[in-house]
């Protein structure tokens, strides 16, 4: 559901001076920082850069099932059609790395690994809520001197190029994995936007592409080769998208690259020289639920629909659903050592009502039969 600010009946008086939108604008980033954020930055609605990059990803079906993606284009690469009035748009970011950096998964582990964005709570219900106080707060402020803003924040929700926008107004740059990077924060952030009606103050762009230099870390570490080249990432073979956006078969040339990595990847961030910057996060949200740490896959796989749903409330895990849940540890046991309980979960799994279910637990059997002792 996308948030809207209520719009103001009441009569509005001038527009405000230059001085008074600069003040406005300090105004903002103190609230922005009592509402938790770490950074906010203001950006123009000019996406031209970025329109022919997008529209080439699509023409070479990099998306994969993701439609939506190629939906609204127009709309993407012009927020303004997005939402009539927009002048500026207010990016804010929100970290959340866990207390260390994590580590890239362990070959054969029986333990899952769930990306450290999706192990705390909903991070679009955080994010939106903030968004919405600001908008809040910029009303009252205005109000009754001047033109009520009419605003509406985003996060993740909408046809928007949050990345590119992100860049345009100076919180980093799009780095060869295609994550935003912060100098001095890495790429362990959530991004949100308003868009608002009020002629802000712009903060300087930073140049795109010169902060990543000879680096190839991430493409060389990407477990399935997604990252097809710099700047460039194939979704088809990226482990996020098969966990969490793709709903059908995961491709069998992919699934024993796919390790223990149940819901997305952090591999290319992990690996990445400027996450050595990274803090670690303040937000008790984002603070991993129990039964993230070092949950063993043939547990996970035994969870019945009811306790999924209970187990995921509020969580980004939900997303996937339970169907593609079990798929997904399915594969990951099937990359597992071949234990005596990781053998028995699959075999529990057999009669499940599911063929998409069934046909990535019968690959896990028949792939543990590989190892030495194995009936």
């Amino acid at each position: 559901m996308i948030l809207q600010t209520p719009i103001s009946q009441a009569p509005t008086s001038h527009p405000l001076s230059a001085d008074e939108l600069h003040a406005l604008m300090q105004q903002i980033r103190q609230w922005s920082v009592e509402l938790g954020f770490q950074q906010i930055a203001v950006s123009d609605l000019d996406l031209s850069a970025h329109e022919p990059r997008l529209r080439e990803w699509l023409q070479q079906h990099f998306h994969g099932t993701m439609d939506w993606m190629a939906e609204h284009v127009d709309k993407r690469c012009h927020p303004e059609a997005l939402h009539p009035g927009t002048l500026r748009v207010i990016t804010a970011r929100l970290d959340y790395r866990p207390d260390a950096i994590p580590l890239l998964p362990e070959e054969h582990s029986n333990v899952a690994a769930i990306s450290c964005y999706a192990q705390g709570r909903d991070y679009h219900k955080v994010i939106r809520a903030r968004l919405a106080q600001l908008a809040e707060k910029i009303n009252a402020h205005l109000a009754p001197q001047h033109t009520t803003d009419h605003s509406r924040p985003f996060v993740d929700s909408a046809p928007v190029l949050e990345r590119a926008l992100a860049e345009k107004s100076g919180l980093g740059w799009i780095g060869k994995n295609t994550m935003l990077i912060n100098k001095s924060a890495g790429s362990w952030f959530f991004l949100g936007e308003l868009l608002t009606s009020l002629p802000l103050p712009l903060d300087a762009e930073v140049d795109n592409r010169n902060h990543c230099g000879t680096c190839t870390a991430c493409i060389e570490s990407c477990p399935t080769g997604a990252i097809v080249g710099p700047y460039q990432v194939d979704a088809r073979k990226c482990i996020s998208y098969l966990t969490i956006e793709h709903k059908g078969s995961i491709p069998l040339e992919l699934r024993s690259k796919m390790g223990n990595r149940i819901f997305g990847c952090d591999d290319c961030q992990i690996v990445c020289p400027w996450n050595k910057f990274s803090d670690t996060t303040c937000e008790k949200d984002f603070t991993p639920r129990d039964y993230m740490k070092q949950k063993p896959l043939h547990e996970l796989f035994l969870w019945s629909e009811e306790t999924f749903l209970k187990q995921t409330e509020g969580s980004p895990l939900r997303r996937a659903g339970y169907e593609r849940w079990l798929r997904n540890i399915a594969v990951g046991l099937g990359n597992a050592q071949p234990t005596p309980e990781n053998i028995r979960a699959l075999q529990q799994r057999m009669e499940f009502p599911s063929a998409l279910v069934k046909e990535h637990v019968e690959w896990a059997l028949e792939k543990l039969k590989g190892y030495s002792g194995v009936p």
